[in-house]
């Protein structure tokens, strides 16, 4: 691992110890996603040689990819992990959130993990997200204070002098923590090479059926089939990011291996969220609308 990695690696560690110093019940975001996954794998090197003092957090909007699934339960039974389970079709079936006409469930994320924080009392949430993929993901802290309602102000951010991070919430509130807010999906990419962190399957090409809409390859599934004028077709193609199979799509792509994904992202002149992700296209503020009401 060359030193720039090594760097990155050193404060996402600083940052894990002092949510486990810090706080009383933390919580880690884990998709099974590329970004949870590097997120788990560095906060195990920063409590080793102990088991991981922190539960494992998962919205699970009932439209996930089945693969990403069957990874997320691998981890768990591998590292013996407390898993908690936040199912979107719960909050959907007592009515606490309401299925959108255009059947898109990312949005419907925010209620059930706002609940499931303050039924669990989770004190500090830490997820993988990072300041490259998003503007208003640029503007976050490493430790973000959300407020009673679990909102978001961006102008009310603290200050992060050199590596000093306030975690201090009044009875209510809790704190985001991001300790891969530096990273890029490169950093990452190149992280999992170094590390050899072990992926689901659609982060790789791989024939799917699929059909074009908006720009993105979409698969089908619970969350629904081609429309009027879109074709199925089966074709090489991998992720680049993980979300609901309704507004996530697929890139072409011949990358099969994690050098392949290197040398490919190395040329993009797209995110991945703003290349495969159809809930970050509704606005140019769509992103930090979502945090403000307490997304992630």
């Amino acid at each position: 691992m060359d030193a720039s990695l090594r760097a990155l690696e050193a404060e996402a560690i600083q940052v894990i110890r002092e949510v486990v110093a810090e706080f009383d019940r933390p919580a880690l975001l884990f998709s099974g996603g590329k970004d949870s996954a590097v997120l788990l794998h560095v906060a195990r090197k920063a409590t080793a040689p102990a088991p991981l003092p922190i539960a494992l957090l998962h919205v699970d909007t009932g439209h996930n990819l089945p693969e990403v699934l069957e990874f997320r339960d691998h981890v768990v039974a591998q590292g013996n992990h407390e898993l908690v389970v936040a199912a979107v079709e719960e909050w959907i079936a007592d009515g606490r959130v309401t299925e959108r006409p255009d059947g898109v469930r990312n949005p419907l994320q925010t209620v059930p993990l706002l609940d499931t924080i303050n039924e669990r009392r989770f004190d500090a949430v830490l997820g993988g997200a990072r300041r490259d993929e998003d503007r208003a993901r640029a503007k976050e802290r490493i430790f973000s204070i959300r407020d009673a309602f679990g909102g978001w102000d961006p102008r009310t951010q603290r200050p992060e002098l050199w590596n000093l991070y306030n975690g201090r919430h009044a009875p209510g509130e809790h704190t985001r923590v991001f300790p891969l807010s530096n990273w890029t999906e490169l950093d990452i990419w190149r992280y999992i090479a170094a590390e050899n962190v072990e992926l689901p399957s659609i982060y790789y090409a791989h024939e799917r059926p699929v059909w074009r809409r908006d720009g993105m390859w979409m698969t089908p599934g619970p969350w629904g089939e081609p429309g009027e004028g879109e074709t199925l077709e089966t074709r090489l193609v991998r992720y680049r990011t993980v979300g609901d199979g309704s507004s996530t799509g697929a890139v072409d792509s011949t990358a099969t291996t994690v050098a392949d994904v290197i040398a490919e992202i190395s040329v993009s002149r797209l995110t991945e969220r703003g290349a495969t992700r159809a809930d970050d296209r509704l606005s140019e503020a769509a992103m930090e609308d979502r945090k403000r009401e307490g997304y992630f």
